[in-house]
């Protein structure tokens, strides 16, 4: 060391267990967006965001502008060691799409964060296809889940089918085209019957769901079992407190009750016409009952499983940044 040099204080790591993750303040994190160029304007941020997230432009551009320069750099490697393979094999396979997961907690903004992503990497020259697929739609139909007796375990791993999830990832990552994924209605609060969305060899795919990042238990009989994250090339946690999440839930379902609950063809249309401190305690009384035991029992434990984590707070801005080291 360079004796006029003086040496700066490394924060110790917990239990003295050095952290696979590299921790960025949120100016620390925003100052590697470089010359990195904002393409989205605060009329597409507007169609973008979900009806409870107040996300700014200010976030994209500290928060999601660094990101997305630096999976355009990863996407590129990676396309680059996929050409190597192609050569050393002697293949002439067709492109492999990037597939990026984003996980998290129900109202934690999962579905903002995947359409920024999408909107702004599919403004990249080397990945102008970008398509996003929620697991949503990958849910059971609700008579299964009402004959098997899982209405109330809806968004839980047992609620979806896993196999046709699988079976779609494969076929995407192996470059085939025109694979079909089912889609879900937040409004009937069901799979549609008969719709699908076509995904045909995309650069990038997005896939973003609450359990995505979920190992499987370990089968009985040895045999190998895949799971979704094995398809992932990079994965993005949103991580808040569980009282946060908790008063975001709660408050997103009083905007919906003076919204789209109203729809007659809503699936909680009952809830529409109940007042303030009846919606809130039905909200409460789901978070406590369902939400929060899938996020304790199957989303939380997947967060050190992500390649990169979001903290956000109570204004639901992200504070703090952690990318898992290479």
């Amino acid at each position: 060391m360079n004796p006029r040099e003086k040496a700066v204080p490394r924060k110790p790591d917990e239990g003295g267990i050095a952290s696979p993750y590299r921790h960025f303040t949120r100016a620390e994190w925003a100052s590697l967006r470089a010359d990195t160029p904002l393409t989205l304007t605060l009329e597409d941020l507007a169609r973008l965001k979900s009806l409870d997230d107040p996300i700014s432009l200010e976030e994209v551009i500290e928060i999601y502008l660094p990101l997305s320069r630096l999976l355009a750099l990863y996407v590129a490697a990676t396309q680059g060691l996929f050409k190597a393979t192609q050569r050393f094999l002697g293949a002439e396979d067709g492109k492999v799409p990037y597939i990026i997961g984003v996980a998290g907690s129900v109202a934690v903004g999962k579905s903002t964060t995947a359409r920024i992503l999408k909107a702004l990497l599919s403004r990249w020259a080397n990945t102008p296809k970008v398509e996003l697929v929620t697991t949503d739609g990958f849910l059971l139909p609700n008579k299964v889940l009402e004959r098997e007796g899982l209405m109330d375990k809806k968004g839980f791993p047992e609620s979806y089918d896993n196999k046709a999830l699988l079976r779609f990832l494969s076929d995407v990552k192996a470059g085939r085209g025109n694979v079909e994924a089912p889609v879900y209605s937040h409004l009937t609060y069901d799979v549609v019957e008969g719709e699908k969305l076509v995904v045909d060899r995309p650069d990038i795919l997005i896939v973003e769901g609450v359990n995505v990042l979920l190992a499987p238990r370990p089968p009985r009989d040895g045999r190998e079992v895949p799971f979704v994250s094995d398809f992932f090339d990079f994965s993005v946690y949103l991580h808040a407190d569980e009282t946060v999440l908790e008063q975001w839930y709660i408050d997103r379902f009083q905007r919906l009750r003076l919204t789209s609950f109203r729809d007659p063809r809503a699936y909680f249309r009952i809830y529409a016409d109940l007042s303030e401190v009846e919606t809130r305690r039905v909200a409460k009384d789901i978070w406590q009952r369902i939400n929060l035991q899938n996020l304790r029992q199957n989303i939380a434990p997947t967060r050190p499983r992500a390649s990169l984590i979001l903290t956000k707070g109570a204004d639901h801005h992200i504070a703090e940044v952690a990318l898992r080291k290479l």
